[in-house]
């Protein structure tokens, strides 16, 4: 590796900037060869590759070294806003609450419980202690101090937790590298002592069977997708862990979940195009599974098993079914499982809720009372509930919505019991932070039922809604199809013309960029940076329809829908078209390769984290982790020449040309598991080598962090302060607007 000394006069310094030696490597599909001559960086374990990252941060601190003090700014600005010694709303499940701390000065939460009492009063019983921030509830356990087990360790996460029934053990699992293999342990909670059983390698997800003798988990491949859902039961060896079922096509994905009435375990196989739910009967274990639609009918669906009573006052068993049949934005049917032993065409299903070209469905479970409802409709996440009296029948009652008044908002259900006389919601908005409701499930005598706000999170340093304005604008894409953007200012920003203004999207797997809440924002805001979420097509914001036509063959929108909402921003009369940045992460840093590729002169800065710009050559290696999973949305360019040629047509890697770059920050982590760290190391070595311009790109890389960057809160925060500062120096808006920031 040599280093080229280069001048940057924007940044004031002069640095190095790492030059990778180039090693061909010829890469031929469909009669077409591409020579790629850094490949030889995916060597993880070779030492001139580590010397080679390190040389990459050391060149990033050097070209953004006075970005410092703005970084310590945003960073005191996002600490100063929260309430750093806290707790969540305490969560009943059986018969204990259960909570986490957060102690100001730790990085980590502390998970603790106390015992519920039952009174024969309903709602009584489901509404949450009064829990005070540091102060010890009466009766207060520990169950797992993160800040503890996280002690000398280089990273700490938490991929699952599970209590039995009784509420005598209590199952977690902790990664402490980054790349979300988890270890798994189990403490008697009577005791405080850990069990000898120890499994090592787990993915995300654990649950103890209602018996509290079996403990469920997944394996993943080494091409890290999940294909084993495995039982140990206590106090026998791991070795001898039965496989429950184990998911050999390498394109369907693995998970499992309780029914909600703990009677069944649930096993989801499936892609984003079809899918296959197996189910366990808990009192029948020893049955084996059954299949409720084989993957051969190719539906999209989830089921939830249940038992309904009629208006006799019988229970029967059946089977609400969340689907696609027939219905893009999918709808909800009910279905006795009797009828599933018949021929797929011949099957019998009760519709619950009918298909709407308005309204997509994203899911259904129930309670013991009511059908709960998650649905979108113009492009806000919604709950509804339906009670389970009458379901399917002439006698099924209207659904009932919880009301709220915000125009942009994100409401959701954050967690549910059987036998709970309310469900736990979600809220937030752009400038409300998150609140945490109970919402009564509606009666005869309380048809409406009635929304309980039990916590809206603090925030501190004088901050006022009030301050910031959110509305909703439509940019026009190249083929007339009406962008949806969320468009989010500072109140004192002027619409003449001279603001700086950052353009974020992501446009993939139908992951929609909901409302929400963030403090570090703010200080973006509080600097005159007009802020505008791009909803483009690949995302799921306005239905099924929204999601299909931005991937395959269609991905080229997502990336000209962003290109127009930055167009829209630069025509809006708030900003100066030469101070416009735009950020994405993930499948979102494709987009900012690609958009940086496509209309490179439109952007002031470019900040790519954990970028997917080397989409191609990873989907081409079905060995490498979870590259067949993504067949299903991008297209698979092994066995398709079109799909091949058309992904080659707009892979930031390939398509680097001869153009004047702006600023680009690649932000990555070494033990990534989701986009390896060496596709941004390719990139920014062939970034430089065909800019015509003068402005720096560089890679700043997280040598103990995953997919989600490093662990523990104080880091996060200064990761996302120097992501934030990059922008904010980039676009020149360093400075507080007068009487902005904190108080």
């Amino acid at each position: 590796m040599t280093q080229t000394p280069v001048q940057h006069p924007a940044d004031n310094t002069a640095a190095a900037a790492p030059v990778a030696k180039k090693v061909p490597t010829e890469r031929t599909h469909h009669g077409d060869t591409f020579v790629d001559n850094y490949e030889w960086l995916r060597a993880k374990e070779s030492p001139e590759v580590v010397e080679h990252l390190k040389a990459e941060n050391a060149y990033q601190e050097a070209v953004t070294a006075r970005q410092q003090p703005l970084r310590e700014a945003i960073f005191q600005e996002i600490k100063g806003r929260t309430q750093e010694t806290d707790l969540s709303v305490p969560n009943r499940k059986d018969g204990w609450w259960y909570y986490t701390r957060s102690v100001e000065g730790k990085e980590y939460g502390i998970q603790c419980r106390v015992k519920a009492q039952d009174t024969g009063d309903a709602v009584a019983d489901w509404t949450p202690p009064a829990v005070e921030a540091g102060v010890e509830l009466s009766g207060e356990e520990v169950l797992l101090d993160c800040n503890v087990e996280a002690e000398g360790k280089p990273f700490f996460a938490v991929g699952g937790a599970a209590v039995t029934v009784d509420g005598n053990l209590y199952a977690y699992a902790v990664d402490n590298a980054g790349d979300e293999r988890f270890t798994l342990r189990i403490k008697d909670l009577r005791t405080g002592e850990l069990l000898p059983d120890v499994i090592e390698n787990i993915f995300y997800g654990i649950s103890f069977s209602p018996d509290g003798t079996r403990l469920f988990y997944t394996v993943v491949d080494d091409a890290w997708r999940p294909y084993q859902v495995k039982a140990h039961v206590l106090g026998t060896p791991v070795a001898e862990d039965e496989v429950i079922y184990q998911e050999d096509d390498v394109a369907m994905w693995l998970g499992f979940e309780l029914s909600a009435d703990r009677r069944h375990l649930v096993l989801s196989i499936g892609c984003s195009e079809f899918s296959e739910t197996r189910l366990l009967r808990f009192d029948d274990y020893d049955a084996g599974l059954t299949t409720v639609i084989s993957r051969d009918a190719r539906v999209l669906y989830e089921a939830e098993p249940f038992l309904l009573t009629d208006a006799s006052g019988a229970a029967s068993e059946k089977i609400l079914l969340t689907h696609n049949q027939d219905a893009i934005n999918s709808m909800v049917s009910l279905v006795d499982p009797a009828e599933l032993a018949k021929p797929f065409a011949e099957q019998y299903w009760t519709t619950v809720v009918e298909h709407s070209d308005d309204v997509r469905v994203n899911g259904a479970g129930v309670t013991s009372t009511h059908v709960i409802l998650s649905i979108r409709k113009d492009t806000i996440e919604r709950v509804q509930v339906i009670p389970l009296a009458g379901l399917g029948t002439t006698r099924q009652l209207d659904p009932v919505e919880p009301a709220f008044d915000e125009e942009l908002y994100t409401a959701g259900v954050a967690g549910s019991d059987y036998e709970a006389p309310v469900i736990r919601m979600g809220y937030t908005s752009y400038f409300t932070p998150s609140r945490v409701y109970d919402f009564v499930l509606p009666t005869p005598e309380q048809p409406a039922g009635e929304l309980l706000l039990r916590k809206e999170s603090p925030v501190l340093g004088g901050y006022s809604p009030a301050d910031y304005v959110a509305t909703r604008e439509w940019a026009t894409a190249v083929d007339g199809t009406r962008i949806p953007l969320s468009v989010l200012r500072h109140v004192s920003v002027k619409q003449d013309s001279t603001a700086a203004g950052l353009v974020y999207g992501y446009g993939s797997y139908e992951m929609s960029m909901d409302p929400g809440f963030g403090i570090p924002r703010l200080s973006l805001l509080d600097r005159g940076i007009v802020f505008v979420i791009a909803h483009i097509r690949g995302g799921g914001e306005l239905g099924r329809h929204w999601y299909e036509e931005g991937k395959k063959l269609h991905k080229k929108n997502t990336f000209t829908d962003f290109i127009a909402a930055t167009d829209w921003l630069a025509g809006s009369g708030w900003v100066d078209p030469s101070r416009i940045a735009a950020m994405g992460g993930s499948a979102g840093g494709l987009l900012m390769g690609a958009v940086a590729n496509l209309a490179p002169e439109k952007y002031a800065a470019i900040v790519a984290a954990v970028p997917f710009v080397d989409a191609l050559t990873t989907i081409l290696d079905p060995e490498l982790p979870l590259s067949a999973l993504e067949w299903e949305e991008w297209g698979n360019p092994i066995t398709d020449p079109e799909v091949y040629a058309y992904m080659k047509s707009y892979s930031p890697y390939e398509n680097v040309h001869a153009a004047r770059y702006p600023k680009i920050a690649a932000v990555t982590s070494f033990n990534d598991t989701r986009v390896l760290y060496v596709e941004p190391a390719k990139w920014v070595q062939v970034l430089r080598a065909n800019t015509t311009g003068p402005e720096p790109i560089v890679m700043k890389i997280e040598m103990d962090g995953g997919h989600g960057g490093a662990s523990g809160r104080y880091v996060q925060w200064r990761e996302r302060a120097w992501d934030y500062a990059f922008v904010a120096d980039s676009v020149g808006a360093t400075e507080l607007l007068p009487g902005a920031g904190l108080k």
